[in-house]
């Protein structure tokens, strides 16, 4: 085995292992422990983040923060990886932003010159545009981690003016239109709720072991997390109203953007469409501004409720310019 190959394979073996001895690699290599003691050295020098401990029960590991084995990409793969990570520029806030910039650096700088003389050119041609938000959402690491880990959180959340603490246990994050979600098993309402990251005020571990067991939710991912919302019971003490909206073809496109239209968003073949489903009554205000903002392009039908609500909105709205 030429030394390049065994000290790719000795790359990918210590990842693998995370702790070993000298000479378990000495002996799974076929070398002797001092040619393994040159490569690890070679490999510290490299970047891979080794440390070594001495004793009787001593050896090596390899610190949290790995190093992956060379990958070779395509010029085409290496532009298209680069513009995905590009992409995320205009996010203030990533559960990963300084990571993602420094791959970024590292990308682009290992390659080759007229790679990096097309990307240059291609960064003015291309973007990905999100809206600017003055929002805070510094609880991003600590949500994913919870998620990925199946651990209960406690949060400080304001939401329509109150302030109160929840247990929770996130699914996950999602970005949309410049803010951030996450739905979580909410155990004070017994479901799943999705809520505004930047209205977490605080997020941290039950350090007294005060809090609810964590529940196994391994089932449940950002695809499918509408199948897991409220029980019901609650749906029935929330006294849900059935809703009919008839929307043009722009109304169509601008309920296209927002979370909670696959639920309720219909689209016909020539582009117009309408919003049917069954809503709690706490969400007439919402809808009420939603359709005023959607002008001439949307048209309540049902519930006489939201007609009402629309009309008290624009009434109060015309106080104003008198």
């Amino acid at each position: 085995m030429s030394k390049s190959k065994r000290l790719l394979d000795l790359m990918m073996t210590v990842n693998r292992k995370r702790k070993f001895t000298v000479r378990e690699l000495a002996d799974e290599f076929h070398v002797s422990s001092r040619t393994i003691l040159r490569d690890l050295q070679e490999l510290g020098e490299l970047g891979v983040p080794l440390y070594s401990e001495v004793g009787p029960h001593g050896g090596y590991q390899v610190l949290s923060e790995r190093i992956l084995p060379p990958i070779a990409f395509t010029e085409e793969e290496a532009v298209a990886i680069f513009f995905a990570s590009h992409a995320l520029r205009h996010y203030k806030y990533l559960p990963f932003k300084e990571e993602s910039l420094s791959a970024l650096h590292k990308f682009y700088n290992y390659m080759s010159g007229d790679v990096r003389d097309r990307i240059d050119e291609m960064k003015h041609r291309i973007d990905f545009l999100t809206p600017a938000r003055q929002a805070e959402f510094p609880y991003l690491p600590q949500l994913l981690k919870a998620a990925t880990g199946q651990k209960v959180l406690l949060i400080d959340y304001q939401s329509k003016g109150r302030r109160q603490q929840r247990w929770i246990q996130p699914v996950g994050i999602y970005a949309s239109n410049g803010l951030w979600y996450c739905p979580a098993y909410c155990f004070l309402r017994g479901g799943i709720r999705t809520f505004r990251c930047d209205r977490i005020q605080s997020a941290g571990y039950d350090a007294d072991q005060a809090g609810p067991a964590p529940l196994d939710l391994r089932h449940i991912h950002l695809d499918n997390t509408e199948h897991y919302g409220s029980p019901p019971q609650e749906q029935a003490e929330q006294s849900l109203i059935r809703l009919y909206v008839e929307l043009g073809n722009e109304g169509v496109q601008a309920c296209e953007g927002e979370v909670w239209s696959p639920q309720l968003l219909h689209i016909r073949a020539d582009g117009t469409g309408w919003l049917e489903g069954e809503i709690p009554g706490s969400d007439l205000g919402f809808f009420a501004r939603f359709v005023i903002g959607l002008c001439s392009e949307a048209t309540v039908q049902e519930p006489p409720e939201l007609v009402a609500e629309v009309k008290r909105t624009l009434t109060e709205m015309l106080e104003k310019y008198k």
